[in-house]
């Protein structure tokens, strides 16, 4: 009796590795992300729902000074092979004024109409946002 490979449908090489990972739904990222900034005293707040299982998701980071950071979701020639199935993020916007975050917002909205939008109230990003750039 010959032995079954899993998956059936994909052909046998030695040189692709393949994974069964799938990526977190959107729904379910947004709320685990907002959970750990409340347990940790900060505020978050979805603005905009999006797709629940694929939409992009943007993060506005508010500062007490008044400025804010944009995160967005990082282009695919950023993010390693290895950590495809994750959710990578990239800064768009580094202590902006608040005006010039909306205009770009407004410009993704445009572009993407099913996008995420959350705002979070935190000193530090920490690891709430996996940045790309990090995985040097």
């Amino acid at each position: 009796m010959r032995a079954m490979h899993w998956p059936p449908h994909l052909p046998i090489c030695p040189r692709i590795a393949y994974t069964l990972a799938m990526r977190i739904r959107s729904d379910i990222f947004v709320s685990a992300l907002t959970r750990r900034v409340f347990s940790a005293g900060g505020f978050a707040a979805v603005v905009e729902k999006g797709s629940d299982a694929s939409g992009a998701i943007f993060i506005r980071q508010r500062f007490r000074d008044g400025l804010e950071t944009l995160y967005g979701p990082a282009p695919q020639s950023m993010v390693m092979v290895e950590d495809r199935d994750d959710r990578q993020f990239e800064i768009r916007l580094a202590r902006a004024e608040p005006e010039t975050v909306s205009d770009l917002i407004a410009r993704e909205q445009r572009f993407d109409s099913d996008l995420w939008l959350v705002e979070i109230e935190v000193d530090e990003i920490g690891d709430y946002v996996p940045l790309a750039a990090d995985k040097d």
